[in-house]
């Protein structure tokens, strides 16, 4: 089986949907069952093996840092990645870090995205499935008929081999991206400097029939607004992580 050393956890957004709660605090140490959302992640990134997640900052970076120091101790070990001076957005932030992240395949996993494992665990299976011959990017989905606070058309449409295609305007689809990824420094080859989203990379490997998913068994909770949190606070009370 394939295995993910490192991990890009993204966590420096500013978290707007959240509001009012993101006013004083960064969406990554918003609380849920009693935890701060990265917790939930660095957490499960450590259960699937990750020693090592690089964590980028812009927005109330301190809180995040001193957070990160409380966990000291606690795997996987964490980096900052600096965002301070500019934000680069998903794609820009993942390549800045690359350095930290290695040549081996990695995690890129956002701060916020949690959900309740079914009976396969999300991220083993991922590095089960990863095949580097096949694919650039391997995203997780999340299934919009058991997905908790995501009121959206989809994202994504899956073919039985795992290939995916856009959602089409107007159109409804089955999956919405989970948050959750996995790839290696090959799909930044060639990649736009400055800030970007990681979409510029997945459409260009759509294009080659390189981007893949896999669905997960369990379920996610979109926890994008207070109300969706407050659904996943719901949601963990029955069902846990």
């Amino acid at each position: 089986m394939t295995i993910a050393r490192t991990a890009m956890v993204l966590a420096a957004g500013y978290g707007e949907r959240m509001r009012p709660l993101t006013d004083r605090m960064p969406k990554p140490l918003v609380p849920l069952a009693g935890r701060a959302l990265i917790d939930h992640v660095l957490d499960r990134l450590a259960t699937a093996g990750v020693e090592t997640a690089v964590v980028n900052v812009h927005y109330l970076p301190e809180q995040i840092e001193a957070h990160l120091r409380e966990r000291a101790g606690k795997p996987p070990k964490t980096v900052i990645s600096d965002e301070r001076d500019l934000l680069l957005d998903t794609g820009g932030g993942t390549k800045k870090a690359l350095p930290l992240l290695g040549d081996e395949p990695f995690f890129i996993h956002n701060s916020d995205s949690v959900w309740s494992e079914g009976v396969t665990s999300a991220l083993p299976h991922m590095l089960r499935l990863w095949d580097p011959q096949r694919m650039d990017c391997l995203l997780l989905l999340a299934p919009l008929s058991t997905s908790i606070g995501y009121a959206g058309r989809g994202d994504f449409d899956m073919a039985p081999d795992g290939r995916l295609t856009r959602r089409r305007e107007q159109q409804v689809v089955p999956f919405a991206f989970a948050g959750a990824s996995l790839c290696t420094a090959k799909l930044f080859d060639d990649s736009p400097d400055g800030p970007f989203s990681l979409n510029v990379l997945w459409d260009r490997a759509l294009t080659k029939g390189r981007l893949h998913g896999v669905r997960l068994d369990g379920r996610w909770m979109h926890v994008g607004t207070p109300e969706a949190l407050a659904e996943a606070e719901a949601s963990f009370e029955h069902e846990g992580a």
